[in-house]
Order: C-alpha cells, then sequence, then structure tokens
C-alpha cells in the first residue's frame, strides 16, 4: 500500500491554536449484504447497543486501544451510518488512518458485527471518512495531509447524551454480569486491541512469520486458492486474477510452493497490517480450523 511508505507526518505536532491536538472525522458504514441495513439496526432499540459496541471495538482495534479518541455522535446519513469521532491523541488518529488504508477497519467491522450481530460470514461493509468537506480516502496514499485536514476539522459538538448513556452500558457490561436484554451474551468484555479470539480463546495478534508461511504452506494443499480468495476480499494484491496467475506461475513448482508465494505476496503487499488474526480468520471461512490451531499451536484435545 502507499500509505505505508509514509511514516514521516509534518503535520503531526502543529495545533490550530497552539493547544493540544484534536481533530474530527466521520466515518460512514453501509452494510454490502442484501437485509442487512445498519441504520435500521442502530435505530432498533434492542439492537443500538450491539451496533455501538460493534462500533467501538472497532475503533478500540484500530486506534491501538481505549485511549485517544471518544466517539461523539452516531447518526442517520442515509443509506450510511455516520460516526463522528473526536481525536485527542494525533499517535492513535495515525494509527486509525493507517489501519483504515490498509482495509483492517472494514475487516474489524465485519468481524465484530457477523458474531455480535450474528450475521452471515460474508457480511462485509462499504466505508468512507470524511473531515469537513474533505473525503479523505480521495488522499490516503498522503497520511500527512489525512491527518492534516482531521486536525483543521475541529468539532462542533459535545459529546451525545445517547452515546454517554451507551459508553455508560458498555462499561457496566465490562465490570460484571449486569443483566442486559440482548440475545448475546458470551461476549463479557472488549477484547484487547492487539488480541483476536478463536474457538472462544484469546490470542495475543502479530505480524505473520516465516514459520507462519511455512506451517500455512505445509498444510494447506489445494485449498490454497479459497484461503487466498479468503484474504482477497480486503487486500487488493489478491483481487482479480493475481491468485490464477500465481498458480500458472508456480504449477511446475506445486501446491507448497504456490501456497508459499500466495503468503507471501499478502505479506508484502500488506505490511505491518499482514496480521496472524486475518490469516486465522481466512481459514476460519475455509472450515481449515485444524491448520488454524496448528499454527496457533493448538495441542488436539485428548
Amino acid at each position: 500500500m502507499k500509505g505505508k511508505k509514509n511514516t514521516s507526518f509534518p503535520m503531526a505536532d502543529k495545533t490550530v491554536d497552539g493547544g493540544p491536538w484534536t481533530g474530527c472525522a466521520v466515518m460512514f458504514l453501509q452494510s454490502l449484504c442484501p437485509g442487512v441495513n445498519l441504520l435500521s439496526l442502530y435505530k432498533d432499540q434492542q439492537r443500538k447497543f450491539i451496533v455501538f459496541k460493534v462500533i467501538k471495538l472497532t475503533l478500540i482495534d484500530s486506534a491501538g486501544g481505549l485511549g485517544g479518541y471518544e466517539i461523539l455522535k452516531v447518526h442517520d446519513a442515509d443509506p450510511f451510518l455516520g460516526v463522528e469521532v473526536k481525536f485527542v491523541d494525533v499517535a492513535a488518529c495515525q494509527q486509525f488512518l493507517e489501519s483504515y488504508s490498509s482495509g483492517a477497519v472494514r475487516q474489524s467491522f465485519s468481524q465484530h458485527a457477523c458474531r455480535l450481530l450474528v450475521l452471515p460470514q460474508e457480511f462485509s461493509v462499504e466505508t468512507q471518512l470524511k473531515a469537513s468537506t474533505h473525503i479523505l480516502d480521495l488522499c490516503l496514499d498522503k497520511l500527512d495531509l489525512c491527518l492534516q485536514h482531521i486536525h483543521l476539522s475541529q468539532p462542533e459538538r459535545l459529546r451525545d447524551e445517547e452515546i454517554d448513556h451507551l459508553e455508560q452500558q458498555l462499561q457496566n457490561q465490562a465490570l460484571g454480569p449486569a443483566p442486559q436484554p440482548t440475545p448475546i451474551t458470551q461476549e463479557e468484555s472488549p477484547i484487547p486491541s492487539n488480541c483476536f479470539k478463536f474457538q472462544n480463546r484469546v490470542f495475543e495478534d502479530r505480524m505473520l512469520t516465516s514459520t507462519d508461511v511455512q506451517s500455512f504452506s505445509n498444510g494447506v494443499g489445494r485449498q490454497w486458492k479459497h484461503v487466498g480468495r479468503a484474504l482477497g476480499k480486503n487486500c487488493r494484491a489478491l483481487k482479480g486474477p493475481a491468485i490464477d496467475n500465481l498458480a500458472y506461475e508456480y504449477e511446475r513448482e506445486g501446491l507448497y510452493e504456490q501456497a508459499y508465494q500466495l503468503l507471501s505476496r499478502f505479506i508484502q503487499a500488506e505490511g505491518r497490517a499482514a496480521k496472524l488474526s486475518r490469516l486465522v480468520k481466512a481459514l476460519e471461512d475455509c472450515k481449515l480450523t485444524s491448520l488454524a490451531e496448528n499454527i496457533l499451536d493448538i495441542q488436539p484435545r485428548e
């Protein structure tokens, strides 16, 4: 991704008035899955809290934790659901932009929504990110410019009372087993931003290693194409004819080399966003849980 190379941010330490760094952005979300309307789900009083929790978990994942930002308002931007976010830390804003640019924000939202709202596995979202009148999706390869637009877009409101109530509800749920009028009972608290869940266990997330590539290449066999297409949902380098081209290019070398080149290309394209959680999710989608267990070094149950 072009944005990965731009790691210096000349606007990062400049402020509008010399005070602490702040800025505001609005993320617009729309379901690409027929029959799933995020705006309608949020307006449903029985599901509003769950949708808010999905948004909160997505921000925790993409901004590097609970600090550095706050949700000011979730509003009707038909057909989109709008999420207005105030950033109070440039590092959190920078990490969010990198996650958004890599597609990790869409992936995180889809994963949490599938689990908490019990949606189909193929659920995905369309997003747009704006700061004032600037559409940041058009300049994601210039992350310093995106930071500048966000910083110059100062919030015009305090946090909405409804958000105060939802945040308090989320804290109460995390602190103890308070009764909640929701069918989702297995989620006690948000998963830490550097972790992911697999088979009801929490694992520390990390970048993929050469050992992971070897384990994957040894075990995936003829299913490597299916895994590649699952990864390709959020990786431009694996979209279109890329996977078929790999199959043709390395046909003589065999399945191991084809799988090895697939994951190597994913890592090369995604950089720091080539995380273990994304590979495990792709393996789950392809019903290759035993291979995921092997890569995670989960011992077989007796």
